[in-house]
């Protein structure tokens, strides 16, 4: 098959994300492989250079790739495992998501030194108030 013959479905920032996407697709019995997953390891800083790490599909199954990875299990999952009750800290507000503090400085760290110094902190981040916290 030629390269034309593919087509990009999704891309994703991380190359696990990317493997859980062709992994997803070949359970269903649609052939899958992953683009510039190698150059992004190697370079992380060129994810959105190069578009992401990127699944591509034989364009004749495009559209059912797509089905699958547009299906939303979350709600089978928090029915199954319970969803966690996690509040902000600050003001009590249930409104958070996941977080990475630091991301921007090691950015210019790396600018500046040529190296990346990884100082991350993960945690929750409130959106009624922007307070930062630790789980």
């Amino acid at each position: 098959m030629s390269d034309s013959s593919f087509i990009t479905i999704a891309s994703f920032s991380f190359p696990h994300e990317a493997h859980i996407a062709q992994a997803s697709l070949e359970a269903e019995g649609i052939p899958a492989f992953i683009a510039d997953e190698h150059t992004i390891n190697m370079q992380w800083l060129f994810s959105n250079a190069l578009g992401g790490v990127r699944v591509r599909v034989p364009r004749e199954f495009a559209e059912k790739a797509r089905e699958i990875l547009a299906q939303d299990y979350s709600q089978l999952l928090d029915e199954e495992f319970g969803k966690d009750d996690i509040h902000c800290q600050k003001c009590g507000s249930a409104n958070v998501e996941p977080y990475t503090e630091g991301k921007k400085p090691a950015f210019l760290v790396f600018l500046l030194l040529g190296f990346p110094l990884f100082f991350y902190r993960h945690g929750v981040k409130c959106k009624d108030c922007g307070a930062f916290s630790k789980t």
